[in-house]
Order: structure tokens, then C-alpha cells, then sequence
């Protein structure tokens, strides 16, 4: 099988390559990075028909290469991902929370949302049936520690961030360059943590029919 997983961040390829060694490794993985996507949707400050076209472009290259399924990494581009599903059907083309958030919506009803890019917290909670009662917290700065290649303080500031979502029944980290600060997390909590890359590749695997 030969999975394409489109970035719009580079810290995400790390985390969901682990992800994919540990419970898929048979999978064949093809990046595509394209990290002008998360600086321009921080600069326009919301999503757009020029992006989702962008989106639907990529999402036709990776098709073109002979994609069996396609996982984006990117939480802050839900419309746009969903155009791309809808426009390669019946190909498995996943949002990159929706096997998390499935997860959390059946594990809690008051669920700790945290993340480290702003425009997250705007286009994920919607992805959340109204069901459930959603804390949104953004771990201001953690990001841009990570971009200077300081993964120490990135860590420490999404773990002194989520000590606000203490009163949660869990907490869901929203980016997949967040995963390796789950357990710290989950310390510093007592929460259960819920990462994306895991609960992707296991639902990912689970929709192609592999057992």
C-alpha cells in the first residue's frame, strides 16, 4: 500500500513516520511538504478558495503517483481537506484529527483542546459534534521555540499550557508535532492524552482493509 502524507509543517513528519514504524510498517510512506501553506494561512488569518484549490492540486499529484490513501497532517485545513476527499472518493483521504477526535467525543464530554497554532483553534472545534463541551488552549510561543529547533522549550510550554485543562476530562493534542510531549502532558495533568499520528495510522490501516 502507498500512503502519500501531505505536511503543511515540517515537525509533523517526524512524529507520524514513528507512528506508521509502529503500527504499519509495511505501508510505503511518500512526503509532501509544503510549508508555505501554514505561513499564509496565519497571514490571511482564514481559509479561502485560493487555498482550497492549492489543497485540491496536491491532493490530484498524489492521486497521479498511485496513492492507495492519503493522510494530511495539517489541523488547520479542514474544508479544505474534506474538497479533496470528496473530489478522489472512494479513495481514503483523512483529516488529520478525525480518528482522534472520534476517540475523545467517546472517551469524555469535557475535552481539552491544545494546540500551538492559532488558526487550529478556529477550524477544528467545529469538527467536534456539539455534543461535547470543548476547552480550547493554545500554548502561545511553543511553535516558534520549535521552529528555532528547540524542541526542550516547545515541550515545556505546551506541558505549563495544558495545566489550564486540568478540570477536563481529557485532553486531545491538536498538532502532530506535539505527540512527543503527550506523556509529559499526561504528568503534568493526570489526564489521559490523546495524540493524532497514532489514532490516523490505526484508522487509516482499518479503512483499507488491513488487518
Amino acid at each position: 500500500m502507498r500512503i502519500t502524507l501531505i505536511h503543511a509543517l515540517k515537525h509533523s513528519i517526524v512524529p507520524i513516520e514513528a507512528s506508521f514504524a509502529k503500527h504499519w510498517p509495511e505501508a510505503r510512506l511518500m512526503n509532501l511538504l509544503d510549508d508555505s501553506l501554514s505561513a499564509d494561512l496565519a497571514r490571511d488569518g482564514k481559509l479561502n478558495e485560493r487555498m482550497t484549490e492549492r489543497f485540491l492540486t496536491i491532493g490530484r499529484y498524489a492521486v497521479s503517483t498511485g496513492a492507495n490513501g492519503i493522510l494530511f497532517t495539517c489541523s488547520a485545513f479542514g474544508p479544505c481537506i474534506e474538497a479533496v476527499a470528496r473530489e478522489h472518493a472512494p479513495i481514503p483521504v483523512l483529516r488529520p484529527n478525525e480518528a482522534m477526535i472520534e476517540q475523545a467525543v467517546a472517551k469524555g464530554q469535557r475535552i481539552g483542546l491544545l494546540s500551538t497554532f492559532p488558526p487550529t483553534l478556529v477550524s477544528m472545534p467545529p469538527e467536534f459534534p456539539a455534543s461535547v463541551t470543548l476547552v480550547p488552549k493554545l500554548a502561545e510561543g511553543a511553535l516558534a521555540a520549535l521552529d528555532r529547533g528547540d524542541r526542550a522549550e516547545h515541550d515545556r510550554i505546551v506541558v505549563e499550557a495544558s495545566k489550564d485543562l486540568r478540570d477536563c476530562d481529557l485532553i486531545a493534542l491538536a498538532q502532530y508535532s506535539m505527540a512527543p510531549a503527550a506523556e509529559r502532558v499526561a504528568e503534568a495533568t493526570g489526564r489521559e492524552v490523546l495524540t493524532t499520528p497514532d489514532s490516523a495510522v490505526l484508522k487509516l490501516k482499518a479503512m483499507l482493509g488491513i488487518s
